[in-house]
Formats: structure tokens, C-alpha cells, sequence
């Protein structure tokens, strides 16, 4: 009987591959970071082929530095950053441009034009989300219609479209496949009718001979080609990363939530069976889809700065040297003395969905010091939170009794105990914050029967600490409003020098 399970960890600013055991213990991981490249203002990419690359590399050295053989794996389980899009030639199996990442705001005047339209209502009710940049629909469209001759190349099936997920896949395994959690973040799939819409198809004028048939999050999807690590390993469970955070955390029951603070910050709550449609722009998505069994949706807040702005902080103002730095000297400083700074570096996604707004520090004056700008940028990520969370409670009606956290960013524990504050609730942070790897084992470990059902994984969930809230709720309320004017000023910046 195989002893481990393998899983992909492919996000915006790495990728890592993860050996687990029974007892969901990480026995060998090896990660490789990923370059991102800015050809223009508001443009972001990836080459694809470095994405492939990566991923056999971490693969194979994770693989030697536990001593693993590849006959030793039950199977590898796939998580990936969603929405970045990417359009390959069939026969060679090379991009034909680079990826659009799900940053990339390139889009945003075709969103706009569609904005308030019976087909931004279209979409809303059929795919469960805004029109926006984030999205993959508009960045094929963006393709079809700038890269020459791809458009006609594409109707007759000669080069395929697909996510991260899809173009790993068909390295991995040959087969053009996706699941529907990634499916569900195109704005082309209609996740009440489990397919590809027709009509959503035909809006962004894409043909449906370049799309990837979708199969159940927890299926078997392949096995890899033996040239690959001479056997072949079945690729077991793919979901999309915030969904992958969702289910290694254990949030299998509808009302549970988590946040995961990578680049960007996403809240996810499962709503079961049921999809719930936002009043307060969040996102209705897939959480994940058992074989023979109905979907189960999450309703979703998308943030798109969050630990991206602490590498701001130490790539392009040299703030500080590392991200471990900004937890001191947020605590070295009893405030950030009215500095507000709100990390629209990339514009403001939910519940604001704003691709015009822009970072912007308010508040400055002789007395400010890097310990408040730091602090700052920290307390805007829980800020950002705050937003989301009570916007997802307004739309569930339910209020969260706690949130789970993970990513990098949780280590942080100043920007943790501040969460906690200001959402007046506690915070539980597991002993393994890479839980968007986790839940791909999980994924893939139930899918091939290395674990038993989810039951099985629940009991394996460890928690590290717990936050519980300090702050009085008069300090609690003074904080937001300010943040709230903030904000304000942050919005609908970029479209004014046009």
C-alpha cells in the first residue's frame, strides 16, 4: 500500500510540492518561487512554460530530499491560483502568450463598458459573479481579439484555453481537463447547470472547441506520462487554491469560514448545497464537487493586496528586510498615530470592486516613522477582512462564531490579535498554515481512498493558537470610521487622469 500523498501548490508568487502521511504530517516539501512580469502599468504575467518547470522541479527534489520513490505516492493532489489564463498550441503544447495573471487589469475599460448591463445580470445570476479584470472570460476575449490569427485558430480547436489547473494538467497527464471550482472563476460557466453557458460563451465570442471538459473536484483525472518520474502517479483532487484553503481547513459544514492571507486575502464561508446569491459584491463559487453528488458552493470575499503589500513594503520601498521584520515594529509603536493606509495596488476587489482605485497612505505628518507606515499596512489588511466579513455575514445571515486563518501572513501575530479586535471574534490559526496544500492532499487523499471520507480528515485538523479579541469597542469603532473615510479617498483614482 502507497504510503504518502503528494500535493501541487502552484500559487501567484510560488510553487511547492508537499509529501503528507496518514496522520496529514508534511514528511518532505521543496518550493521554488515564480517570477511575475509587468510589461506595462496595471499588466501582469507568468511563462507559462517556467509554471511547468517549477513544478517538475519541486516535484522531483521534494521527492529525493524524503527519500520517496514515486511508486511510494497514492496519488498527487493539484491546487493552483485561479483565474490566470493561458492559451496553448495543441500539437506542440507551447503557449501561445503569456499567462494573464489573475492580477492583470487590462480588461478593466471592457468591464466596464459591460458594467450595468442585462448581461452583467446575465452573468451575475448564471456564473454567481461581478464582471471584473480578475476574471478569466475578458482576458481570453483580450487574446482572441490581440494575438493574430488565434481567434480563427481557436474555433477549429488547434489551440486549447485552460487555468492553471488545465495547462499543469495537460503537461502532467495529456488530457484537457478542469473541475468546477476552477471552472466557476471564468465567467463563462454556469455553476447552477454544472457547464459551460452557451450564451456566456457567446458574449466574449469564445469558442467552445478550445475549452477543457470539467470533471468532480474529487475525481481521479489522469496519471502522469511515465517519461515524467518513470510511473504513473494518479492526479487525484484539483481544486482552486481559496477552495483548496477551504477544505484543509475542514470547513465542510455549511456556516464554516476561513481566511487565507497569501498575495491576496480570501474569505470563503461554505453555504452546503445551496448557492447564495451577494447583495454586498461578493462572489457566489463552487467550494467543491464530489462524484455522483450536487456541488457544494461557498460565498466568497476576494481582496486582492494582502501579503503583496508587505513585499511592497520590503521590494519596492526597502522598508524592511524581510516580512518577519514588519511584525516588530508593528508592535514597536502603540499605533500607527492616525495613519491609514489602504493597499489598492491592484484597485479594491470585494465588497468594493473598484479596478480604478489605488494605494494610497493618509494621514502623514513630521511625527511619522516607518514603524507607523508598517503598522499601517498591516492593520489595512485586517481592515480590508473586516469588510468582507461583514458584508458575508449580511448576505448569510449568519454571524461567524470564529474564523480560520492561514497563509504566510498569518504568522504574523500583530496583524492576528488586531483581526481578532476588530472583528470582536476569535481567530484559530492551525499548525499548518500551507493549508491550500493540505486541502489538495485532502483533495487527492480522499478521491483515491488513501483517506476514508471526511470524517477521516476533520480528525486530523490541528489548531497551533488562538486569538481572542482585546480591544474596547469604542476604540473598535473610532478605527473603522476613520477606515472607512479612508477608503473613500482610495476609490476612483486611476479613471480621473485618464
Amino acid at each position: 500500500m502507497a504510503e504518502y500523498i503528494g500535493a501541487i501548490d502552484i500559487g501567484t508568487s510560488g510553487v511547492r510540492f508537499v509529501v503528507f502521511d496518514h496522520n496529514a504530517i508534511a514528511v518532505a516539501s521543496a518550493y521554488q518561487e515564480v517570477p511575475l512580469y509587468y510589461p506595462e502599468p496595471g499588466w501582469v504575467e507568468q511563462d507559462p512554460e517556467q509554471l511547468v518547470e517549477m513544478t517538475l522541479a519541486v516535484i522531483r527534489a521534494a521527492l529525493a530530499q524524503g527519500d520517496i520513490r514515486p511508486t511510494d505516492l497514492a496519488a498527487v493532489g493539484l491546487t493552483n491560483q485561479r483565474e490566470t489564463t493561458i492559451v496553448w498550441d495543441r500539437p506542440t503544447g507551447k503557449p501561445v502568450y503569456p499567462a494573464i495573471v489573475w492580477q492583470d487589469r487590462r480588461t478593466a475599460g471592457r468591464c466596464r463598458e459591460l458594467q450595468d448591463t442585462e448581461a452583467a445580470r446575465m452573468i451575475r445570476a448564471r456564473a454567481g459573479l461581478p464582471i471584473d479584470p480578475y476574471f478569466s472570460a475578458t482576458k481570453l476575449e483580450w487574446l482572441l481579439e490581440n494575438v493574430s490569427g488565434l481567434a480563427a485558430r481557436a474555433a477549429r480547436g488547434e489551440v486549447l484555453f485552460g487555468t492553471v489547473d488545465t495547462w499543469l494538467l495537460w503537461h502532467l497527464t495529456g488530457k484537457h481537463l478542469t473541475e468546477p471550482t476552477n471552472a466557476s472563476r471564468t465567467l463563462l460557466y454556469d455553476i447552477h447547470e454544472g457547464e459551460f453557458d452557451p450564451d456566456l460563451l457567446s458574449l466574449f465570442d469564445i469558442p467552445v472547441a478550445c475549452l477543457p471538459t470539467v470533471r468532480p473536484s474529487l475525481s481521479v483525472f489522469g496519471h502522469t506520462l511515465p517519461d515524467l518520474f518513470g510511473a504513473r502517479i494518479p492526479v487525484a483532487g484539483i481544486l482552486g487554491d481559496q477552495q483548496a484553503a477551504l477544505f484543509g481547513q475542514t470547513c465542510f459544514t455549511a456556516g464554516e469560514a476561513k481566511a487565507t492571507w497569501g498575495t491576496g486575502a480570501f474569505l470563503l464561508m461554505n453555504t452546503g448545497q445551496l448557492p447564495i446569491a451577494s447583495e454586498h459584491g461578493l462572489l457566489t463559487t463552487i467550494a467543491y464537487a464530489p462524484p455522483d453528488e450536487a456541488p457544494f458552493y461557498a460565498i466568497e470575499g476576494s481582496i486582492f493586496v494582502a501579503g503583496a503589500v508587505i513585499q511592497w513594503l520590503r521590494d519596492g520601498l526597502g522598508l524592511i528586510e524581510d516580512a518577519a521584520q514588519s511584525n516588530a515594529l508593528a508592535q514597536g509603536v502603540s499605533s500607527t498615530e492616525n495613519v491609514y493606509f489602504v493597499p489598492a495596488l491592484t484597485g479594491l476587489g470585494a465588497p468594493h470592486w473598484d479596478p480604478y482605485a489605488r494605494g494610497t497612505i493618509l494621514g502623514i505628518t513630521r511625527g511619522t516613522r516607518r514603524e507607523h507606515i508598517v503598522r499601517a499596512a498591516l492593520e489595512g489588511i485586517a481592515y480590508q477582512t473586516y469588510d468582507v466579513v461583514r458584508a458575508l455575514e449580511h448576505d448569510t445571515g449568519e454571524c461567524l462564531s470564529e474564523l480560520r486563518i492561514d497563509g504566510g501572513a498569518a504568522r504574523n501575530d500583530f496583524l492576528c490579535q488586531f483581526q481578532s479586535d476588530l472583528l470582536g471574534i476569535p481567530l484559530v490559526r492551525p499548525s499548518i498554515l500551507e493549508t491550500t496544500a493540505l486541502g489538495a492532499a485532502f483533495a487527492a487523499g480522499v478521491s483515491s481512498g488513501f483517506w476514508e471520507d471526511l470524517a477521516a480528515l476533520r480528525s486530523l485538523y490541528r489548531v497551533e493558537q488562538r486569538y481572542t479579541p482585546l480591544m474596547k469597542e469604542a476604540k473598535r469603532e473610532r478605527l473603522l470610521a476613520n477606515w472607512t473615510r479612508a477608503v473613500e479617498r482610495a476609490k476612483d483614482w486611476e479613471r480621473e487622469t485618464e
